[in-house]
């Protein structure tokens, strides 16, 4: 276990913005499937699976207070000022990162493959407020993808608000975040070790 009590210095708040830039870009292609109504309901879950190797590393390279907060601040703002979600994304990864930000601490950010594994899956619920805006504003958001989705793509997406598709939408990070994890495990022990990257 590191040194979790030292501050961030100038090299760690590079390295978070090089894996947040990475992690950015695999999160904007997931984000590109939710023109399949399903899969913008488990959106979560789909950028889990794809951004685990960034996050990862990135915990592992600066195991202090505040890395995975920075790295959640970057993404919603890069979201925020696109004009891609609404600021229900802003709130719930606020949330997000901030237990698991507390998790961390707790786990005296320890590096065991559980803690980090669990820590990515409580960031990963950050990006349910882009799906969860169907459910809290529904009939407003609706009549604004009306404005540049077809009527079919509306009518579809429409169907899929009901209590069911809740659900999966908040256990998609889960299932999701263990797939990332697992793939990003994988990666650690065949390549990065070898490399010496971490």
């Amino acid at each position: 276990m590191m040194n979790q009590k030292q501050k961030l210095t100038g090299k760690d708040v590079i390295a978070i913005g090089i894996y947040s830039a990475i992690y950015f870009v695999l999160n904007f292609a997931a984000m590109m499937t939710g023109f399949i109504p399903l899969l913008w309901i488990v959106l979560p879950g789909t950028v889990a699976v794809l951004t685990g190797i960034p996050f990862l590393l990135m915990v592992v390279k600066v195991p202090k207070s505040g890395a995975v907060l920075i790295m959640g601040a970057i993404t919603a703002f890069l979201y925020f000022v696109t004009g891609q979600f609404t600021v229900l994304i802003l709130i719930t990864m606020f949330i997000a990162c901030v237990v698991s930000e507390a998790y961390r601490y707790i786990t005296k950010y320890n590096l065991k493959f559980s803690n980090l594994a669990v820590t990515f899956i409580l960031f990963s619920y950050g990006m349910a407020g882009s799906p969860l805006a169907l459910f809290v504003y529904r009939e407003s958001f609706l009549a604004q993808i009306g404005e540049t989705m077809s009527q079919e793509y509306v009518a579809a997406i429409s169907s899929y608000i009901t209590a069911p598709m809740l659900i999966l939408l908040l256990i998609s990070p889960i299932v999701g975040g263990v797939f990332g994890a697992l793939i990003a495990g994988g990666i650690f022990n065949k390549h990065f070790k070898k490399a010496g990257i971490v």
